[in-house]
């Protein structure tokens, strides 16, 4: 195996740790940190993240790396997940995150429409990239499209992004001139 690829292998071990890390202390709130490694070992070992042998050591060193990063925090004995540590895992779950496509399409277009203003420009780019990323199509500026159901990750998106009242979520059954929109999403 070539060294990039064990590079790449690590990197991606690292991820899910954090994410198992994370979802761990999010789950139970606050934590003591003596119980993060016996829930998340076991779910390790299922996995085949870490070798049976370093688990406790795998643990410890992640979480010490997040608490480093500001995405945890001891609170006397206990650890406890912060805004930051929040954020960054919905941005994992994010990731992972696949809308289904059923096998046939029902005709409607979901349609996002978000006016956010000047001063958030960074965030408005960064809400076109994600929604670019997921596969929706751009009609307008601030104006997106998509053939099937993904109103469970407008809604992730919203509260990740803090824009509820910004954003809105429409069900359409008909745009005008839609093929190049069809033939974008090999509707037929």
């Amino acid at each position: 195996m070539g060294k990039r690829e064990e590079e790449s292998r690590v990197r991606t071990r690292r991820a899910n740790l954090k994410k198992l890390v994370l979802q761990t202390v999010a789950i139970a709130g606050v934590l003591g940190v003596a119980v993060v490694a016996p829930n998340v070992l076991s779910a390790m070992v299922k996995l085949g993240i870490v070798p049976l042998k370093r688990q406790r050591e795998f643990v410890n060193a992640s979480r010490a790396r997040l608490v480093r990063q500001g995405l945890l925090v001891y609170e006397g004995r206990n650890i406890k997940l912060t805004s930051a540590g929040e954020r960054a895992l919905r941005a994992l779950q994010l990731e992972e995150y696949a809308l289904k496509k059923p096998r046939r399409w029902d005709g409607k277009w979901r349609v996002l429409i978000f006016d956010i203003p000047e001063y958030r420009k960074g965030l408005r780019d960064k809400i076109r990239r994600t929604l670019e990323m997921i596969g929706f199509v751009r009609l307008q500026d601030s104006v997106w499209v998509y053939p099937y159901d993904c109103e469970d990750l407008i809604t992730l998106l919203k509260a990740d992004f803090r824009v509820g009242k910004d954003v809105l979520y429409l069900i359409v059954d008909s745009i005008e001139n839609d093929k190049y929109l069809r033939a974008e999403f090999n509707l037929t």
